[in-house]
C-alpha cells in the first residue's frame, strides 16, 4: 500500500463527522484499537501527519518592524525635500531631514518592538505532557508526539492534548470555555450523536486545550495540529483581513491632503515668481524653501512620542499595546463587542443564593472561589438564630458530600477539584465553617462520587454512634431521595412541586441550582453499586443557586462606557438565561430584551440578509454563538460604520479578534487569541479596557494639540513667505533657518507637548465620529486664527525692518528668526487645550513642556552667539533690551487666541 494511502489524509480527518459514528467505525477509520498504537506505527504517523502543533509565528524582527516606520506617507514627503534639498546644493537641510527620520523610526520602531517581544513571551497553547495508550501500556508523552489514533488518558485537572473521540468515562466533565464561551464544565457522554449536532454540543468529544475538570476517561485521537477545533480557527484568522486602526486612516487622508497642499501652493508659486521676471534656480530655491515652510517635519517624531508616552501609560493601567497606531483606536472606537466568561465575569462558579425548605431566601456575598464573603437574610440584615443553624446543616452537608479542596495559604486561596464542590467549599467559609474541621469531626465511611450519568454525589459518615449520609446534586435527583423537608429541625411532609416552582424561578435568572439533603442512612452501607437503594427516605434542607458572578468593576465599567457614547454589546457561547441575566444585571439590556441565539442567526440566512442584520440591531446580548458568528456579528456592525473594539480570551474569539478594528485579548487567555490582537489586558479586567479607552482619547487629544501647534505655525511661515513675495520683499528666512525653526526650537515643544496629561470629562464625551478628519471645523478654524496672527505679525515685523528701519537681510532675519522662535515659546501654551484658557490649564499637568520651553529657547539663544552655530544658521548676538521687545511682541499670539476661544466657549454655551 503506497504510503499516501496508509492513513486519512489530513483534511480528511476535519471533514469527518466523529461525533456521529460509533466507536467500532472510529477504531477502523483509524486503523486503531483499544489497547492503542504500537511505538512503531506511532512514529510511522508523527511523520506522516508531523507534529500536534499549531504553526508557530514568529515576532517580526527589528528591521521589519523598522520598515513598517518607515513607510509613512509623511517620511514619503520629507524624503522628496531632502533629495530636493541635495539637488540645489542645500546639504544641511538634508542632512536635518534625514536626522529626523532616523530618529522617528527608530523610536518608532525600539516601542513597537518591545511590545512584540512581551506578547511573544506568553506560552504556546499546546506545550505540556499527555497520556497515552501503546501497546496495552501506559506512556506519558510530550503532546507534540500525540497522533491520531493514539488512544490518551484523562483525569481531572489534565490539558486535552487532541481532538478526542470519547470511548470511555466514569464522570467526565471539560471546561471548554475557551473554545464555546459556555462557563460551566461540560459533562461527557459516550455514543454517537446526530450528525447535525454544533461543536458545543458534542458531549461525545473533548476537543485540544480543553481541561477535565471532573472524572476521567479514555479517547481515541481524531484530529491534532491544524485538524483540531483550535487549528481550524487559527487558520480562519490567517486568511481573515483585519481594520486599519483610526489613526492610521486619518493621518493617511492628513499625508495625502498636506501632499496636494504643497503641491497646489508650489505650482502656483512657479507661475507667480516666473512672472515676476526669477530664473528657473532661482524659483526652484524657494518652492523648496515654500515646502520646507508647509511640511510638518517634526510631525513623525511628535506623533511617535505622542503615541509611545500613550503606551507606557496604558501599561501601567494594565493594557499592553502591541503597535503603537493602535494606542488611540480604543477611544475611537464607537462599540465594545465583550465576552462573558472570564471577561465581565470571574469565571468562577460561585454561591448566589440559598432557599431553605420552608422558602426562606439568603443572599450570598463575595465572588470566586474565596471564602470571603457573608449570608444575609433576603429581607432582613442578618439571618436569625434558628435560620443560621439550618444554614450551617446545609452547608455542613455540602462539605461532607465533597472532594474539592480549598484553602488559605500565603495569604492566597489555593484550590482544585469540580467547580460546584470548590463553590461549595467558599459558601462554608462563608458561614464561618472550616472544611478541613467539620470533615475531621465524623468517621467517613465512604462516598459515591459525582458522575453525570448519576447527577449526583453522596459521602457516608458515622456521628454519635449512627450512621448517616449527606447527598447534594440535580435538584430532580435529589428529590427523587427524599420524602420530608426540614422545617425549623422538624421534619415535615415534602412538597415536592414548591421546590420544583423554586428551583424553575432560579434557574430563569441564570443560576445553576443545586439542592442539599441529609439523613440516615440504611444498613446497606456506602455500596456504590446500590445507590438507589442506599439513599432513601432522606430530609431535604435547601437548594443552592450558582452563578459565574461579574466582576467587581464590570457594572461601573458599563456605566462609563455608555457615559462615554459607547455601546456595549456581549457575544458569548454560554446559555441564553445565563447571559440574559448577567446582561441585566450590568446594564446591558433591560427586562424586555430577549438574547438573540446563534439558532436565530442560522434561521435569518447569510450576514448580507436583512434579517440577519436586523437580528444584529435588535440586540445588546448573543448567546450560544458559534466562532463563525461571531466574526459575522462584528463583521455585520464594522460595515454598518461602527468602530468595534472586540475583547474576548478564547481561540473561539480569535477570528473576530481579527476582524474587529482593535482586537483586546485577556492576559490569561489562549495564545491564539494574544496573538491576533492588538491589545493584551493582564489582568483580564473589563475596567481595565475602559481605562484603556480614556487613555486612548487622551492620546488622541495629544495628537490633536502637536498637529495644531505644527500646522499653525507652518501656516504662519508659509503666509509670511507668501507675503514677503508679493510685497517684492526678499524672503524672511532662508530654509536652513525654516529647518532649525521647524525640527529643533518647536521640534523640542512638541516632543514636550505630548506629555500633556488627560483634560477632565474625556469620557463625557461621545465618540468621534468614524469618518471624522483630524482637521475639522474647531481645528481649522483655530489653526487659521493663530496662523494668521503668527504669520501677519512676522511678516509685519519683516516689513518693518526692512523698508521702514532699512536694515541688511542677515540682521533682520536674526531678529525675525528669534520672533518665530518666542511666538511659538508662546503659542504651545495655546495649544494645551482646544477650549479652556491657557490661564486655567493647569501647569503642573504638564511640567515637561515647562522644561521643554526653556530649552527650545536656551538652544537658541546659544545658537546666536555659538561661531558654529551663527555660521551655519547666520545668527547673531542681541542685547536684552531687544530680546524683551520682540518677547513682548510674541505675546500678542496669546491675548489673540484668549479671545478666541471665549467667543468658542460662550458660543456653544449659547447653543447648549
Amino acid at each position: 500500500m503506497k504510503e499516501d494511502t496508509k492513513y486519512l489524509h489530513r483534511h480528511r480527518l476535519s471533514d469527518l463527522r466523529w461525533h456521529s459514528l460509533e466507536a467500532e467505525a472510529v477504531y477502523k477509520k483509524l486503523q486503531s484499537r483499544p489497547e492503542g498504537l504500537d511505538d512503531e506505527e506511532a512514529a510511522d504517523r508523527l511523520r506522516f501527519y508531523g507534529p500536534n502543533t499549531l504553526p508557530l509565528k514568529e515576532p517580526p524582527g527589528i528591521w521589519t518592524i523598522l520598515l513598517h516606520q518607515v513607510l509613512n506617507p509623511l517620511i514619503f514627503i520629507l524624503l522628496a525635500a531632502a533629495v530636493a534639498s541635495v539637488a540645489i546644493g542645500e546639504a544641511t537641510d538634508a542632512i536635518f531631514i534625514l536626522v529626523v527620520i532616523a530618529l522617528n523610526s527608530g523610536l518608532g520602531a525600539y516601542q513597537e518592538y518591545q511590545a512584540e517581544r512581551s506578547a511573544a513571551s506568553l506560552q504556546r497553547l499546546l506545550k505540556f505532557k499527555a497520556r497515552v495508550r501503546r501497546s496495552g501500556r501506559e506512556n506519558e508523552i510530550p503532546s507534540e508526539e500525540v497522533v491520531p489514533g493514539d488512544i490518551v488518558l484523562l483525569e481531572s485537572g489534565n490539558k486535552v492534548p487532541a481532538d478526542l473521540r470519547l470511548v470511555e468515562i466514569h464522570g467526565l466533565a471539560a471546561d471548554e470555555s475557551f473554545l464555546t464561551g459556555e462557563s460551566m464544565a461540560v459533562e461527557k457522554q459516550i455514543g454517537r450523536l446526530p450528525e447535525e449536532t454544533r461543536v458545543s454540543d458534542r458531549r461525545n468529544m473533548v476537543f485540544a486545550g480543553s481541561t477535565i475538570t471532573n472524572g476521567r476517561g479514555a479517547g481515541i485521537v481524531v484530529g491534532t495540529g491544524m485538524e483540531t477545533q483550535v487549528g481550524i480557527i487559527a487558520e480562519t484568522v490567517s486568511q481573515s483581513e483585519g481594520g486599519k486602526p483610526p489613526l492610521v486612516l486619518r493621518m493617511e487622508r492628513f499625508a495625502k491632503h498636506v501632499s496636494i497642499l504643497v503641491l497646489f501652493i508650489s505650482v502656483g508659486l512657479v507661475f507667480l515668481l516666473r512672472f515676476q521676471g526669477y530664473d528657473a534656480a532661482a524659483i526652484f530655491f524657494f518652492v523648496v524653501a515654500l515646502a520646507v515652510s508647509a511640511i510638518p517635519e517634526g510631525l513623525p517624531v511628535a506623533l511617535t512620542v505622542a503615541l509611545s508616552i500613550a503606551t507606557k501609560r496604558m501599561s501601567g493601567r494594565n493594557v499592553i499595546v502591541r503597535k503603537l497606531t493602535a494606542v488611540e483606536s480604543l477611544g475611537s472606537c464607537t462599540m465594545i463587542a465583550s465576552d462573558k466568561t472570564g471577561t465581565l465575569t470571574v469565571n468562577q462558579q460561585t454561591a448566589r443564593r440559598i432557599v431553605l425548605a420552608d422558602g426562606r431566601a439568603f443572599a450570598v456575598s463575595g465572588e470566586g472561589y474565596i471564602g470571603e464573603g457573608k449570608v444575609t437574610a433576603a429581607e432582613e440584615a442578618g439571618a436569625p438564630g434558628s435560620a443560621r443553624d439550618r444554614l450551617e446543616r446545609l452547608a455542613r452537608l455540602a462539605i461532607l458530600a465533597n472532594e474539592a479542596s480549598l484553602v488559605k495559604e500565603d495569604g492566597g486561596w489555593k484550590y482544585y477539584g469540580d467547580a460546584m464542590d470548590v463553590a461549595f467549599l467558599a459558601l462554608g467559609y462563608k458561614l464561618g465553617m472550616d472544611p478541613a474541621e467539620v470533615k475531621q469531626g465524623v468517621d467517613l465511611k465512604g462516598v459515591i462520587p459525582y458522575e453525570s450519568e448519576r447527577k449526583f454525589s453522596a459521602a457516608f459518615y458515622e456521628k454519635d454512634g449512627a450512621r448517616r449520609v449527606a447527598a447534594k446534586g440535580a435538584v430532580e435527583t435529589i428529590l427523587d431521595f427524599c420524602t420530608r423537608m426540614d422545617q425549623d429541625g422538624d421534619p415535615t411532609a415534602l412538597d415536592r412541586e414548591v421546590i420544583e416552582q423554586e428551583a424553575e424561578a432560579m434557574a430563569e435568572e441564570g443560576m445553576r441550582v443545586l439542592a442539599v439533603a441529609g439523613g440516615e442512612a440504611s444498613a446497606a452501607s456506602a455500596d456504590k453499586g446500590d445507590a438507589d437503594t442506599v439513599l432513601s427516605g432522606l430530609v431535604f434542607h435547601g437548594l443552592v443557586g450558582f452563578i459565574d458572578p461579574l466582576r467587581p468593576e464590570a457594572a461601573e465599567s458599563v456605566i462609563k462606557c455608555k457615559d462615554a457614547g459607547i455601546q456595549v454589546i456581549m457575544i458569548t457561547g454560554d446559555h441564553p438565561s445565563t447571559a440574559g441575566a448577567i446582561a441585566r444585571e450590568l446594564g446591558l439590556s433591560d427586562v424586555d430584551e430577549v438574547p438573540v441565539t446563534g439558532s436565530q442567526l442560522t434561521e435569518a440566512g447569510t450576514p448580507d440578509s436583512p434579517a440577519f442584520q436586523k437580528l444584529v440591531s435588535s440586540t445588546h446580548v448573543f448567546a450560544r454563538v458559534s466562532p463563525a458568528q461571531k466574526l459575522e456579528i462584528v463583521d455585520v456592525l464594522i460595515r454598518r460604520g461602527e468602530f468595534v473594539a472586540v475583547t474576548g480570551d478564547g481561540v473561539n474569539d480569535a477570528p473576530a479578534l481579527r476582524r474587529a478594528n482593535i482586537g483586546v485579548a485577556m492576559g490569561s487567555g489562549t495564545d491564539v487569541a494574544k496573538e491576533v490582537a492588538s491589545m493584551i489586558v493582564t489582568d483580564d479586567n473589563f475596567a481595565s479596557i475602559v481605562a484603556g479607552v480614556e487613555e486612548g482619547r487622551f492620546a488622541y487629544d495629544n495628537v490633536r494639540k502637536v498637529i495644531y501647534l505644527l500646522i499653525s505655525t507652518g501656516a504662519a511661515e508659509v503666509l509670511m513667505f507668501l507675503g514677503a513675495i508679493l510685497a517684492g520683499l526678499p524672503i524672511p528666512l532662508l530654509a536652513v533657518q525654516l529647518l532649525w525653526l521647524n525640527l529643533v526650537t518647536n521640534g523640542i515643544q512638541d516632543v514636550a507637548l505630548a506629555f500633556e496629561g488627560g483634560e477632565p470629562g474625556a469620557m463625557k464625551r461621545k465618540p468621534r465620529r468614524p469618518d471624522e478628519r483630524i482637521f475639522d471645523s474647531q481645528m481649522i478654524g483655530q489653526t487659521l486664527v493663530s496662523g494668521l496672527t503668527i504669520g501677519a505679525m512676522a511678516f509685519g515685523f519683516w516689513y518693518w525692518m526692512i523698508n521702514a528701519q532699512g536694515m541688511d537681510e542677515a540682521p533682520a532675519r536674526n531678529m525675525v528668526l528669534l520672533l518665530m522662535v518666542l511666538l511659538q515659546n508662546v503659542h504651545v501654551f495655546n495649544c494645551r487645550s482646544e477650549t479652556e484658557s491657557a490661564f486655567r490649564t493647569p501647569l503642573r499637568r504638564n511640567v515637561i513642556l515647562i522644561f521643554g520651553v526653556a530649552a527650545a529657547q536656551g538652544i537658541h539663544i546659544l545658537s546666536m552667539f555659538a561661531p558654529f552655530m551663527q555660521t551655519i544658521l547666520g545668527t547673531e548676538p542681541i542685547v536684552f533690551t531687544q530680546w524683551l521687545s520682540v518677547l513682548l511682541l510674541a505675546l500678542s499670539v496669546l491675548a489673540v487666541m484668549e479671545a478666541f476661544k471665549w467667543v468658542i466657549r460662550h458660543r456653544r454655551k449659547f447653543a447648549s
